[in-house]
């Protein structure tokens, strides 16, 4: 089996190349923007009549597409979350080669939800910022492209590679240098929230499981638990063996607007309270998310294996490496 993978050296591609490549079956070729990819092509301005030669010349059975940003303006996002996965659809119509599409959708793209619910395929989605909106574009356009595709709603990865700027990479991040400096007290904003984890390795399977498979529409990547991030600190400072407090500043929300809060990892100093945030939920998902996974059990026969304490410890030892 011949697979193209657009984005493979993101958080999420990097994984799915390792577990693609671990199958011989599997000749992989790799699509992206950096020098180390297999052919140089940024989705956000080539056009589709160029990404279509290269089908026609490649001709692979599976294009996974694991490119896209979480970061930056409305304008950003849409370039390279929606009209990105734009060209690539235009291109598979365009082309000969018929290959199926595994596009990597978000758990943003729901918004938020009910505490103590799990949220279902056929929930109606309504993204709660930008970067949920792009994505949701991106899988309306995969679903309406009349192509062989399936969407993969993969919810909050975790694992290693954790990029800095997530919660869990500022937690270790803010445990990093608390331990540097000998700091018994550690003050975290943000705690309250709720969102279902996943180990990245878990994902990748996932992804290896849908090119082989002939399910289509929706399926959600999740653990099928949502966890407080205070417990996931918890276990954090314990696989770090940090022997310090943990001390909150959340407040509930006031009535004119957002708590403020402080920034999830903001390292402590003196006189440091809580600095102001636009948002008290940055992915618009509000205070709790929990996928329902039985989808993928059901049509991709998958369940994930690596428990959310594995997946920190991982984090965990990439962060002390910075020690």
């Amino acid at each position: 089996m011949r697979v193209l993978l657009i984005g493979a050296n993101g958080y999420l591609g990097r994984f799915v190349a390792d577990r693609l490549l671990a199958d011989p079956a599997v000749q992989l070729t790799a699509l992206g923007r950096g020098d180390d990819a297999d052919v140089r092509f940024d989705l956000a301005s080539g056009s589709p009549g160029a990404l279509t030669r290269f089908l026609d010349a490649v001709h692979p059975g599976v294009v996974v597409n694991c490119a896209g940003t979480t970061r930056g303006g409305a304008r950003d996002l849409t370039r390279h979350n929606t009209v990105a996965v734009a060209t690539v659809c235009e291109a598979l119509r365009r082309s000969g080669c018929g290959a199926r599409l595994v596009q990597i959708g978000c758990g943003a793209e729901y918004g938020p939800s009910q505490p103590g619910s799990s949220t279902a395929e056929d929930a109606v989605p309504r993204p709660g910022g930008p970067y949920g909106v792009s994505k949701l574009a991106a899988t309306e356009l995969v679903l309406g492209s009349g192509l062989d595709a399936v969407v993969l709603r993969v919810f909050s990865p975790a694992g290693p590679g954790t990029p800095a700027g997530s919660p869990l990479g500022r937690l270790a991040e803010a445990l990093r240098r608390a331990m540097q400096s000998g700091d018994g007290e550690l003050k975290l904003g943000g705690l309250g929230v709720q969102r279902d984890f996943i180990d990245v390795r878990d994902v990748a399977r996932a992804v290896h499981a849908a090119s082989l498979s002939a399910a289509q529409g929706v399926i959600n990547i999740g653990s099928g638990r949502a966890v407080r991030l205070r417990d996931a600190a918890s276990v954090l400072a314990r696989v770090a063996g940090y022997g310090g407090a943990l001390h909150e500043l959340d407040g509930p929300p006031g009535p004119g607007g957002p708590a403020l809060r402080a920034t999830i990892g903001h390292p402590r100093s003196e006189g440091d309270h809580a600095a102001p945030v636009a948002y008290p939920y940055p992915d618009g998902c509000g205070g709790w998310q929990q996928a329902d996974v039985r989808t993928a059990r059901d049509r991709l026969g998958w369940r994930p294996r690596i428990n959310l304490e594995e997946s920190l410890a991982d984090i965990w030892m990439e962060a002390a490496c910075r020690i």
